[in-house]
């Protein structure tokens, strides 16, 4: 028995040195007899305290699919909601859910077909109690690994428009696109991002950045089972959607499509996922694409997380960085990661991992890094482990497809699917985050050009103070927006000198009125400025901060 305990301490204590923190507390978010399984998260960019989740679910015993849509409205200390969407038609709920709440707290849901083939769309008003009838996206057959995202910047000229991206499963598999600009009511004509592609594709991940633009990432399978995820794609757009640059193969994979033998033989996928930095700090718009890989440099020769960056708006990618910091090439196994990049320019990505628990089982593992990949820091943040297995009821070797992280002021949310309550469940865990924000008098190297820098404190009561650079005179304005984009307070405008500049704002409107709680939005914007600095066609920067009243 003291032999048992010893090995007992030695286990707990090693999951712990990764970072030499304790798992924080886990939670299934809507406990049931009913299997969930690949999550999604959207927060509002009104109120970050309104968390909107979905899932795959199951009624294994009688095959009834759906997508489960739970709430909170407290930060995700308590949840309720349904693992059954109701809006009709119910029987056509087939999973694949993508979810976005828009700056007027309107639930959005996507989800693939069950009975009949397509993409489809339905809105809630009160919080999910009920949803508007499906509006069809696509009715062309897609694959099931798609994705959305939502331009929640008041200083974007898309503000508020959601997009969704999935590959026509007919031949040649290209990359397809819609979006809505009236909060799902309707969507646009289905658009193909990327004719005459040179191979199947696979997936199709969103992300907006602050100045409006849309990043599109998939993955270009080989021709044969098991379809191994070659290389990946890119394509940009700069009018909402409008037009696409595109770039077939922007770098080689070898994702890791196929199956575990060591999860009991699970299917796994390592489609890749795309981030983009809106912090407003020195890594302010560069891109990072992450994937699970194999027997490819950085990757060894079982399943690691590699990380690919660009600095220049997606022209250029850097080769990989593996991010999983175990030993090369020693047996353990990582798949599945969900990336997201916090108001400080931290990446943060989760994963699960095998390294502690053993070759049958898997924790769930959260990597985190403060200088755009370089050097990693990581920590377990499940506090209990699984054996991954297929589900029952599911199609074949099906455990899902992905997890879901997302950054909310100095908090992660982190969700994935596991067993270990005896049927595969939605878990959460609210992660302290720590900004790495820029402050004055850190040491790093400042910008060169124009720069709107973090605001301190941030979330802040009753007063914070706004810093931006001006390396030349400029005539310059500085606005706070409230989440609607409605303009609360012009702070500066007029013409002024170069130099670090400093303005404070105490929560008050134009008229002197005491602002109520919530997210503001504040966005320098700089004319003309001289053509060495930011190619001469006008600065804009914006950024998020947290009032508390």
């Amino acid at each position: 028995m003291k032999t048992f305990f010893l090995i007992l301490i030695f286990l707990l204590s090693a999951s712990a040195a990764v970072s030499g923190q304790n798992p924080p507390l886990n939670r299934r978010i809507h406990p049931g007899p009913i299997t969930q399984s690949e999550p999604v998260l959207a927060v509002s960019p009104a109120d970050p305290q309104l968390l909107f989740a979905a899932a795959v679910t199951i009624n294994t015993t009688g095959g009834f699919q759906s997508e489960g849509v739970y709430l909170s409205t407290d930060g995700g200390s308590n949840w309720f909601g349904s693992d059954t969407c109701s809006g009709r038609l119910e029987i056509n709920h087939g999973g694949d859910p993508g979810v976005a709440i828009d700056p007027q707290g309107r639930l959005i849901l996507t989800h693939a077909g069950f009975v009949f083939a397509g993409m489809f769309s339905h809105y809630s008003d009160n919080l999910g109690a009920s949803w508007s009838d499906a509006y069809t996206i696509t009715a062309s057959q897609p694959e099931d690994k798609g994705g959305v995202a939502m331009d929640e910047n008041p200083g974007s000229p898309y503000f508020g428009r959601m997009y969704a991206a999935w590959v026509n499963f007919v031949s040649p598999f290209p990359v397809s696109f819609s979006y809505t600009a009236n909060s799902g009511e309707s969507w646009t004509p289905p658009q193909v991002v990327n004719n005459s592609p040179p191979g199947r594709c696979s997936g199709g991940t969103l992300a907006c950045g602050n100045d409006g633009r849309v990043y599109l990432t998939w993955a270009v399978v080989e021709s044969a089972a098991p379809f191994v995820e070659d290389y990946a794609g890119f394509a940009v757009s700069g009018d909402g959607g409008g037009t696409w640059s595109v770039s077939q193969n922007i770098f080689e994979m070898n994702g890791i499509s196929g199956t575990l033998p060591e999860k009991g033989n699970l299917r796994v996928n390592g489609l890749p996922q795309i981030a983009v930095d809106n912090s407003g700090g020195v890594r302010n718009g560069w891109l990072y694409i992450v994937s699970t890989e194999k027997d490819l440099a950085p990757a060894g020769n079982d399943p690691d997380i590699i990380l690919h960056r660009s600095t220049d708006g997606g022209m250029s990618w850097s080769a990989g960085i593996r991010v999983n910091q175990d030993g090369l090439s020693n047996g353990n196994i990582q798949y599945f990661p969900a990336m997201d990049i916090d108001a400080g320019g931290g990446i943060n990505i989760i994963y699960y991992d095998d390294r502690h628990a053993g070759s049958d089982s898997a924790e769930v593992m959260l990597a985190r890094s403060t200088d755009g990949g370089n050097t990693w820091q990581e920590r377990v943040i499940s506090d209990h482990r699984f054996a991954p297995k297929p589900i029952v009821g599911g199609s074949s070797n099906y455990q899902g497809d992905h997890i879901a992280l997302k950054a909310v002021n100095d908090k992660l949310y982190a969700l994935w699917m596991d067993d270990s309550a005896g049927l595969y469940q939605i878990w959460l865990a609210i992660v302290d985050n720590p900004l790495s924000a820029i402050e004055p008098g850190d040491g790093q190297a400042a910008p060169s050009g124009f720069a709107l820098l973090p605001n301190y404190p941030n979330p802040f009561n009753p007063e914070t103070q706004i810093r931006y650079r001006l390396p030349q005179t400029a005539q310059v304005r500085l606005t706070i927006f409230n989440a609607l984009g409605q303009t609360v307070r012009i702070l500066v405008e007029g013409r002024e000198p170069p130099g670090d500049k400093r303005v404070g704002w105490d929560g008050r409107d134009a008229s002197g009125q005491g602002v109520s709680s919530g997210v503001y939005f504040y966005r320098l914007e700089v004319e003309n400025p001289d053509p060495k600095f930011n190619s001469g066609t006008g600065f804009s920067q914006t950024r998020k901060m947290l009032l508390l009243r």
